[in-house]
């Protein structure tokens, strides 16, 4: 996951799922994804971060094996239009209707925004796909569940070509969404999927994430991945050691 704005807690303090600006980065601090900055440094970005370094439940992880597990279904109820697109210097992220609400046994949680990974951060037995979504979910006790779906090379998907077509150019750029970005387009039609706890894939790199990465890839046009490569050629954070967690999977 990605972004530049101010967290204002330390490594593992409670999110507030109304402050979507908390939910990634640390306040003031400089990151990027390669050189000095970049991930293999991140736990040096300031004391908040420390945990990407010495963190035990990092991601994102390759997922060479799973278990198989009645997991609760994912229930999606996401409005049908975005808010706001922003090019915060490390994606493009889009901001979420208010009503939009994911439950899975427990919740619900507020969808807050989603945005993108070129290429994919998870690793399905070693492959890596060439992007990947992740929609960022807060819960009022301040956990957060991101639901994460794999982005492969086919069929044009028209949501994903609007954004393309729409995003902001220049870094710190805000726009309004189009109304015919649905974000309920860019999932599969099937919503199995792989669970394990985790971390946000950026600074301060906290471990309040249960991950729930679809099993399914969606489609997309190699000519909007390569429009988003324009922007961010590479904005993925290598897997990291899965130290053991397992992988749960539904279906």
């Amino acid at each position: 996951m990605n972004r530049r704005r101010a967290l204002k807690a330390l490594t593992g303090l409670a999110l507030c799922p109304l402050c979507a600006s908390a939910v990634f980065a640390a306040e003031g601090a400089h990151w990027t994804y390669e050189g000095t900055t970049g991930p293999d440094n991140w736990g040096d970005v300031d004391a908040a971060s420390k945990v990407c370094s010495v963190g035990s439940q990092q991601s994102p992880i390759d997922i060479i094996r799973s278990i198989k597990a009645q997991l609760p279904p994912l229930r999606i109820a996401w409005g049908k239009t975005a808010d706001t697109i922003v090019n915060n210097g490390h994606t493009i992220e889009l901001k979420a209707a208010k009503s939009s609400t994911l439950t899975f046994g427990g919740g619900p949680y507020r969808l807050l925004q989603f945005h993108f990974h070129r290429p994919s951060e998870h690793l399905i037995r070693g492959k890596r796909f060439p992007m990947e979504v992740h929609f960022v979910h807060a819960h009022a006790s301040g956990a957060l569940a991101v639901i994460g779906a794999l982005m492969a090379a086919g069929k044009p998907n028209p949501v994903f070509s609007k954004i393309i077509a729409t995003m902001p150019m220049q870094e710190g750029e805000t726009v309004k969404a189009d109304p015919a970005i649905n974000p309920n387009d860019l999932l599969p039609a099937r919503l199995a999927y792989y669970r394990y706890p985790g971390s946000l894939t950026t600074p301060p790199c906290s471990e309040t994430v249960e991950w729930l990465l679809l099993i399914d890839p969606v489609q997309v046009a190699d000519a909007d991945i390569a429009g988003f490569a324009k922007l961010y050629a590479m904005n993925a954070r290598p897997a990291q050691n899965a130290n053991r967690r397992d992988v749960l999977r539904s279906g």
